[in-house]
């Protein structure tokens, strides 16, 4: 019998394997997982940078609706306050600059110099009872409302590409590919008190 299970032994040892293992398929496939995660992780890239491009596109369609108020805003508030010169040329300054290239900052700069108009408009009673300003008051405080929802949209896709670029392998493939950190649209703090309206 045990002459039996060595013949057995002999012809299972002399038996190719069910299958071989060709080195090279195993380097071609880790190869094309490889590219297949790259391509998947590009694409990834492109997507939320495109989502960033989007809530930036947002935020422009409130910023240039709250600024086409600002002539009507500056037209009721001149006549009251005509020594208020110096903002208003600079609020027509910051329009020009906004309108040609729909930078972020200098919005920024012209939202709160909205706000200075405001301020001054609420400061004066002669305004406070103009029907014109309140009703270019109320446009505003609406208009604040959706812009605000805007940045938040924006806020969270930039941190969400910016985690994602700077994450371990993305940041790898993120420099690799010219991905770039985006800057939070953020108002400087001693300009984010909200003009009160009445």
């Amino acid at each position: 019998m045990s002459d039996t299970m060595l013949q057995i032994a002999a012809t299972t040892a002399e038996r190719e394997p069910l299958f071989s293992i060709n080195p090279l398929a195993v380097v071609g496939f880790i190869a094309i997982v490889a590219i297949l995660f790259i391509i998947a992780e590009y694409n990834r890239f492109v997507q939320l940078r495109h989502k960033i491009k989007q809530a930036k596109s947002g935020i422009d369609v409130y910023l240039t609706q709250r600024f086409d108020l600002i002539p009507n805003l500056v037209e009721c508030v001149k006549g009251y306050a005509a020594h208020e010169e110096r903002v208003f040329t600079e609020m027509a300054r910051l329009r020009g600059e906004y309108d040609m290239n729909k930078n972020l900052k200098a919005g920024s700069e012209l939202y709160n110099k909205c706000n200075e108009v405001l301020a001054i408009g609420e400061s004066n009673p002669y305004l406070q009872a103009s029907e014109q300003f309140l009703n270019l008051q109320k446009n505003l405080t609406k208009m604040e409302s959706q812009l605000q929802a805007a940045r938040r949209i924006y806020n969270g896709d930039v941190t969400l590409y910016n985690t994602t670029i700077s994450t371990f392998p993305n940041s790898f493939f993120a420099s690799l590919f010219g991905f770039h950190e985006e800057e939070l649209f953020v108002i400087e703090e001693y300009k984010k008190e909200n003009v009160k309206i009445n």
